[in-house]
């Protein structure tokens, strides 16, 4: 473990076609074009997909606008080619951080053209500081577009059932609130975030739980087995329909597994990203989940 923070705290000092070596296999690449070039594949496999251009914990509103307008040409881009998907964003990338309301009207011009498009914009959720913020935006962003936009929750997070709780009032018109199920991969304190293994996995299940007992619509979001097979028990169990749940894995991540559920008829959404960024991203998760590094190394001195 020692070793493998070691390394991961070194790799971003190192030069960056090493580091591609490794972060090709979980990055699509720099460009649209190269996100489309994946988003093909996967859909050719029975696979659909959300799209996140890399970028996060912006430093100026300039930045924003930039990452406003790539993703208004992404989602234009991805729609016109009739790609089987939608997207997802971070809302440190436009400006939650620095100005909340800009933010806000960023994220609304966004979903206003997935709108529009028939697609669907699920946000991301980031480090504790942003989940209040972040949980604020979803609840007025819901409100205008019903249908059409979704979040995240961390099941490492103390906090997260008294949140799906609280959330639990927000369906309108119909629609089914729309939650992306994850562990958790940001470094938090302890009285912030269970820390166990297996109380996180415990945890990961409850919500579920939770999700399917009060009709959510669920992405299942994970490349542990274990945590697959529990939540196929649950699924028979509140005899969950095919059309409120589906599960979701990362581009480049456990490739078999991810077969095995497709054949078994789940629906299954592969998020897909790409943009110039990935450097910062590659290294912010390796300090994130050091136990990455030694899969680096072998990617570096036996791949590459």
């Amino acid at each position: 473990m020692i070793v493998n923070k070691l390394i991961a705290n070194m790799l971003p000092h190192m030069p960056k076609r090493l580091i591609w070596i490794f972060s090709k296999r979980y990055i699509a690449g720099e460009t649209i074009d190269d996100g489309l070039r994946a988003a093909r594949e996967l859909n050719a496999q029975g696979v659909e997909v959300t799209v996140d251009v890399l970028g996060e914990f912006i430093t100026s509103l300039a930045q924003a606008e930039g990452y406003k307008n790539k993703y208004l040409e992404t989602i234009d881009r991805f729609t016109s080619e009739n790609i089987k998907g939608n997207f997802s964003l971070k809302p440190s990338m436009f400006g939650l951080l620095i100005d909340k309301e800009a933010c806000y009207k960023h994220l609304y011009n966004i979903i206003a053209l997935a709108v529009e498009k028939n697609s669907f914009v699920r946000i991301d959720m980031e480090d504790s500081q942003c989940v209040d913020p972040e949980m604020t935006l979803f609840k007025q962003l819901k409100k205008e577009f019903p249908g059409h936009v979704g979040l995240v929750v961390q099941a490492y997070l103390r906090r997260t059932l008294d949140d799906l709780n609280s959330l639990n009032n927000l369906t309108a018109n119909g629609h089914p609130l729309n939650f992306r199920l994850c562990k958790g991969i940001y470094v938090e304190p302890p009285h912030v975030a269970y820390k166990d293994y297996q109380e996180v996995r415990d945890h990961f299940l409850e919500d579920l739980e939770y999700m399917f007992k009060n009709k959510m619509y669920v992405g299942i979001a994970t490349h542990d087995k274990y945590l697959i097979d529990q939540a196929k028990i649950l699924i028979e169990k509140y005899e969950v329909p095919k059309d409120m749940y589906e599960f979701q894995m990362l581009y480049g991540v456990t490739p078999e597994l991810r077969r095995s559920v497709v054949q078994e008829g789940h629906k299954m959404r592969v998020y897909v990203p790409f943009g110039k960024e990935w450097f910062g991203y590659s290294t912010r998760r390796l300090k994130e989940n050091p136990k990455m590094a030694s899969h680096i190394i072998k990617a570096l001195f036996f791949r590459g």
